[in-house]
């Protein structure tokens, strides 16, 4: 079937309307979860790095392990083996709910990396000359190390959500809901191009839109 003759007779389009509401609650929640998570645990393992103010080896070691080895394990296999830890948390492993603690899981960490590449990019004497005003490490790092790398931690959001639209349509192979589920049940099992179609296009102009959303979030912060 070519797109010029394709009719969308088995798209129905108050399911595509739900499932693009489930994307949109999965990415929302799992995101919001993914910044409160994977910040803290960047800014500690910048903090805790060799030649920072907080320099631990045995912990930043021990961090940088846990952060690698939640990222090597492809998304698809980490939504199988979280599934006990998924039900204890939540109650079920199916729908939006059951979706977002492997999302999380699985975004925080990546996250995490980036936000301290960030950090790494904000220039020393910043942080020397907040000290020589007296500041403490916590003002240092509230009042000058996070606003500094601002715009670099906005970007790390940007590449991260994106990242979470792939996931979620991931999820939908465990019955996560959302436009993942419905292009596998409907496009890929039953053969239905149409639905395939409708639903990659709906994800398509959602990653598009939150890169342009982050863009400009972006060069707000950064002329500030």
């Amino acid at each position: 079937m070519s797109a010029s003759t394709m009719t969308f007779a088995n798209v129905d389009w108050s399911e595509i309307g739900q499932a693009t509401l489930d994307t949109l609650a999965m990415l929302g929640g799992s995101m919001v979860l993914t910044v409160a998570v994977g910040l803290p645990l960047g800014v500690i393992l910048f903090l805790t790095g060799k030649g920072q103010m907080l320099e631990n080896p045995l912990a930043n070691g021990a961090l940088s392990l846990l952060v690698n080895i939640l990222r090597s394990v492809p998304f698809v296999i980490l939504l199988i083996v979280m599934i006990p830890l998924t039900v204890a948390l939540v109650g079920t492993s199916l729908g939006v709910a059951g979706a977002i603690p492997p999302l999380v899981a699985g975004a925080a960490p990546f996250f995490a990396r980036l936000v301290e590449t960030a950090l790494r990019e904000v220039d020393k004497g910043v942080i020397e000359a907040s000290f020589a005003m007296g500041a403490k490490r916590r003002q240092v790092v509230l009042g000058a190390l996070l606003p500094e790398a601002l715009p670099g931690l906005v970007a790390a959001a940007t590449v991260t959500a994106v990242a979470l639209v792939s996931y979620t349509a991931m999820a939908g192979v465990v019955g996560a809901g959302g436009l993942g589920d419905l292009a596998i049940r409907f496009g890929y099992q039953r053969f239905q191009t149409d639905v395939m179609v409708v639903t990659v296009v709906l994800m398509l102009v959602l990653v598009q839109v939150l890169q342009m959303i982050g863009d400009a979030v972006v060069r707000k912060v950064s002329r500030r």
